[in-house]
């Protein structure tokens, strides 16, 4: 796979991560050229392309799951293709997790003897109502044992957000407010890296890796829904050999 990200962390030698890229694909115009969403507009034709050579550099195909910016977390071994849910964890090896994003905060997870593995897809919605909080709940075991990697997401200097989503993590923690810087306009910038960090430490998962991506501005490396709306998607994806 063509310019794709390999995570710099230290997980277990078993634990295998990539991120791809707008990289390597058919797609054309806004999709170009490696979307894997198949739920944007592109050509399905396209994306089932971009599928097939992406499954061609895995162990199995990947768990699609509907994302809706909830918390539901679903085991990746027997869930089916297409079900509603934000996170999917795996026991067994060689079953992929994978999400998709175009600027929400895509986060990776392990444990340090590499028998679970969770890709998380952490929109502001998503943080805010815990889905990190359930993935590493879902993956059931101790939780200083975990590691976790963030990915490309909007970075802290173009996410612009209103007072209710700025309140939406405030009501769960006032420690929040160091992940929010105001501006003139009224409205705050968003720190998704910052709040993700804060929520996994509160869940006991001490090592965070990765950040300092930035989708919006990356534009010849990422899709960003943000900068380009009509646009494809990046997979997450985890497994254990």
């Amino acid at each position: 796979m063509k310019d794709w990200i390999v995570p710099d962390w230290p997980a277990p030698i078993a634990v295998q991560a990539r991120v791809t890229t707008r990289s390597g694909g058919v797609s054309g115009a806004g999709y170009a050229s490696m979307n894997l969403g198949n739920h944007v507009g592109d050509d399905p034709a396209a994306v089932a392309e971009n599928r097939r050579r992406l499954r061609a550099r895995l162990p199995a195909e990947p768990l699609w799951l509907s994302q809706v910016h909830g918390r539901a977390v679903v085991d990746a071994a027997s869930a089916r293709p297409g079900i509603a849910a934000d996170a999917a964890f795996a026991r067994v090896r060689g079953t992929v997790c994978a999400v998709l994003t175009a600027d929400c905060l895509p986060v990776l997870l392990c444990d340090d003897a590499g028998s679970v593995v969770a890709a998380v897809h952490a929109g502001w919605r998503g943080l805010a109502g815990g889905v990190l909080e359930a993935a590493v709940r879902a993956m059931a075991v101790a939780p200083v044992r975990l590691m976790a990697w963030l990915g490309p997401a909007i970075g802290p200097q173009a996410f612009e957000v209103g007072d209710e989503v700025r309140e939406a993590f405030l009501a769960h923690a006032r420690e929040a407010a160091a992940g929010f810087a105001p501006q003139a306009n009224g409205k705050w910038l968003a720190d998704l890296y910052q709040l993700a960090t804060q929520r996994l430490h509160a869940a006991g998962v001490a090592r965070v890796f990765g950040g300092g991506f930035c989708t919006w501005h990356e534009q010849e490396r990422f899709y960003s829904y943000r900068r380009d709306k009509n646009t494809g998607r990046m997979a997450s994806l985890i497994w254990m050999e």
